[in-house]
């Protein structure tokens, strides 16, 4: 079946790091963009960082630039969101949605990976 997982949620405490994975099965990501999503309780899903897969150069929000990281594996079956100095606000539901370059087959999101930052 043709979808994408995202895993690696947890409760971790301000200041401390996380990695999610996004793992395509019955593709890869080579001609994909991934992007990761998140949203909390009554609002709307925000984009936080998105990652050509091909050029290996990823975009991020301003609230998380020089926090979060995303990258891929040689296989280009994982995406990954390096999470660093996490803070309160960065807890929500995070997702992954997988976009092609040539505009299908897809989008395919997962079906979310809760994080949660307290103390």
């Amino acid at each position: 079946q043709v979808q994408v997982v995202e895993s690696g949620g947890d409760l971790v405490h301000p200041g401390g790091s996380l990695r999610l994975s996004c793992t395509a099965f019955g593709f890869t990501f080579s001609r994909y963009f991934v992007s990761w999503f998140r949203q909390t309780p009554g609002k709307e899903r925000e984009l936080v960082a998105r990652l050509s897969v091909s050029a290996d150069i990823a975009m991020y929000v301003a609230s998380v630039k020089g926090r979060f990281t995303a990258s891929v594996d040689s296989a280009k079956s994982t995406v990954y969101l390096q999470m660093n100095n996490l803070k309160p606000e960065d807890t929500a539901v995070y997702y992954c949605n997988a976009e092609s370059a040539d505009g299908y087959p897809g989008p395919y999101w997962g079906q979310g990976t809760q994080v949660t930052v307290s103390s």
